[in-house]
């Protein structure tokens, strides 16, 4: 039996890339949009033709991503957008699909209009509680069932097997957004999802300078074609250079993540219980509602991302946002520098998410710089 290769050797060498003309360790950038063809018509790479769909760096990204999550294929996208949009739309009007209450503020405001525009029925869950997504489930028939776990930015945990097993039962396939776990920390097509999502932007890049996502299917069924389909002919395609960026990102993800998790672990540690703070929300702490399950699921870490809720409420909250000096005050996630966001700002008056509360990522500084500007921002 071949022995498979561990996820860091895999990553660091990022399909193991070797020209054998010129030596070179790096792939090069291929930025051809058509592939010709010889004097009698045939094309001299039978898999190539044009690069809206058929790029070669994309390509090279989708087959480590593909490998770390155990899938059958893969598809990068323009955007995390992107990607989660196509597999929505191969559903039909009549369908329905089910989603959780909190999860990714922009797919939750584009799923309300999109199927209300479409005719297809939208249901939310309450996160966390597998009891009530077992109810929103039976109530009809449903295609789609969409998890995020942990979910943004109050970072719940879904049980991704049970919730497998409850979509399966209704005969609906369920796709985890998996940004936050990588594939570093879960892996839901081993736990019975038939789909991952990644907002590829994040931690698989991992340097703020991508706008990326991606699709894994545990078997490319009828919706996978049909996803794909879309990615074509939408365009929804990731150019060579922002490609050949990602794949260079991923090569540095085990370690990145690794950092992070250790640093959001100590960061959670010490400030739970904290003078100010009302609740800290990290599933790696043993008071977390889901801890257990966050344990089972994921390996070797819980991930950089956690929230924070402090005494004084919303203009309380937003001061000690104001007064921090490492954190940057910026949206997004996952990359290699701390962010911080006061949420409901961001959302709005509908945003479901506590006025006191300050989602934080956490990035791979030194741990003891981050902590101290929390403490001087909270005592400001």
């Amino acid at each position: 039996m071949e022995q498979q290769d561990k996820v860091e050797t895999l990553l660091a060498q990022a399909g193991h890339y070797l020209d054998k003309k010129t030596g070179a360790v790096v792939p090069p950038i291929q930025p051809s949009t058509t592939f010709a063809r010889d004097e009698q018509g045939e094309l001299y790479d039978s898999s190539r033709i044009y690069a809206r769909d058929q790029s070669v760096n994309a390509e090279m990204a989708e087959a480590v991503l593909c490998k770390l999550e155990n899938g059958a294929a893969c598809k990068m996208f323009a955007s995390g957008m992107a990607a989660a949009t196509a597999l929505v739309q191969t559903l039909r009007p009549g369908d329905r699909i089910i989603a959780p209450k909190v999860m990714y503020w922009s797919l939750r405001g584009w799923l309300i209009t999109f199927c209300e525009d479409w005719g297809i029925q939208l249901d939310f869950y309450d996160v966390g509680d597998m009891q009530n997504l077992a109810d929103v489930i039976q109530a009809a028939p449903v295609q789609l069932v969409w998890a995020e776990t942990p979910a943004n930015p109050t970072w719940e945990v879904v049980d991704i097997a049970q919730a497998a097993d409850l979509a399966h039962q209704a005969g609906a396939q369920l796709v985890v957004d998996s940004t936050v776990a990588t594939p570093l920390l879960s892996q839901p097509i081993a736990l019975g999802a038939d789909y991952v999502f990644h907002s590829a932007t994040k931690y698989i890049n991992g340097h703020s300078d991508v706008v990326a996502g991606a699709l894994i299917c545990a078997r490319e069924d009828d919706r996978w074609q049909k996803a794909a389909l879309i990615r074509a002919q939408h365009g929804g395609i990731l150019g060579p250079f922002e490609s050949w960026l990602l794949l260079r990102g991923m090569r540095t993800m085990h370690v990145r993540v690794e950092r992070a998790c250790e640093n959001a672990m100590a960061f959670a540690r010490h400030f739970e219980g904290y003078p100010g703070v009302k609740a800290v929300m990290y599933p790696g702490l043993e008071s977390h509602p889901q801890h257990t399950i966050a344990a089972a699921q994921m390996q070797g870490g819980f991930g950089g991302m956690l929230s924070v809720r402090f005494d004084g409420g919303r203009e309380k909250t937003a001061r000690i946002m104001g007064s921090l000096k490492h954190f940057v005050r910026a949206t997004s996630l996952g990359g290699v520098e701390s962010l911080v966001e006061h949420r409901a700002l961001i959302e709005g008056e509908t945003s479901p998410v506590p006025d006191d509360l300050l989602r934080f990522s956490i990035g791979i500084e030194n741990i003891h710089d981050l902590i101290a500007d929390l403490e001087q921002a909270i005592s400001s």
